[in-house]
């Protein structure tokens, strides 16, 4: 009996690795919920938009870890596509979130990108007019105010890297055909109240 138990133990460990790591593969391709962006930007928004060029909003939730991946995948857009494109990063600040906890290292991320304006949504209003429900989603509207593109801008739940959502904006930012114009998106609920006490895990 007593010689059992060290391959019992070992057994049951390894069983518990690969429950948790199926889990977790299984949370980190899972896409947040899409909301359906309007055919045209909102008459109602307080949001610049430029008329002159593309312009791509990002909602974001201040403390969502998953959407660290989206602001370095937005980086590497905004330097293909070379100031071809008005940038505005939103973090939504739903009510009771004091101002410094919306003003963190995300907020400081997106802030240190050239050309991206900052922005705070008190109260998630702009992301009910724009009806976006998932941290880290990217609308692209053209110049004229139609939608161009609606998704996220990474492959998975914090992954960086090559992806259909950024490989799409910069196409289209650079006046090319993209193959996409919807694509999942990965992050914290913009409505929720796991993100604000940082529940969520992404994956590295």
């Amino acid at each position: 009996m007593k010689k059992g138990l060290p391959i019992f133990a070992t057994s049951l460990w390894l069983l518990l690795v690969t429950g948790a790591m199926t889990l977790l593969a299984a949370y980190s391709n899972t896409p947040g919920t899409a909301g359906v962006a309007p055919q045209r930007w909102p008459s109602e928004s307080k949001i610049p938009r430029d008329p002159s060029r593309p312009t791509l909003l990002v909602l974001a939730h201040p403390q969502c870890p998953c959407t660290n991946a989206t602001l370095g995948e937005l980086e590497l857009l905004t330097a293909q596509t070379q100031g071809k494109v008005n940038v505005h990063v939103v973090f939504v600040r739903p009510p009771g979130l004091a101002e410094d906890l919306v003003k963190g290292d995300l907020w400081r991320k997106a802030s240190a990108i050239p050309g991206v304006t900052v922005e705070i949504d008190d109260g998630n209003v702009e992301a009910r007019h724009f009806h976006v429900e998932t941290s880290g989603k990217a609308l692209l509207y053209g110049s004229g105010g139609s939608l161009l593109f609606a998704g996220g801008i990474t492959l998975s739940r914090g992954h960086s890297g090559d992806n259909p959502g950024r490989t799409a904006i910069t196409a289209l930012v650079n006046r090319r055909s993209a193959n996409e114009s919807t694509t999942p998106v990965f992050g914290c609920s913009l409505f929720a109240a796991n993100c604000l006490s940082k529940e969520m895990k992404c994956k590295p």
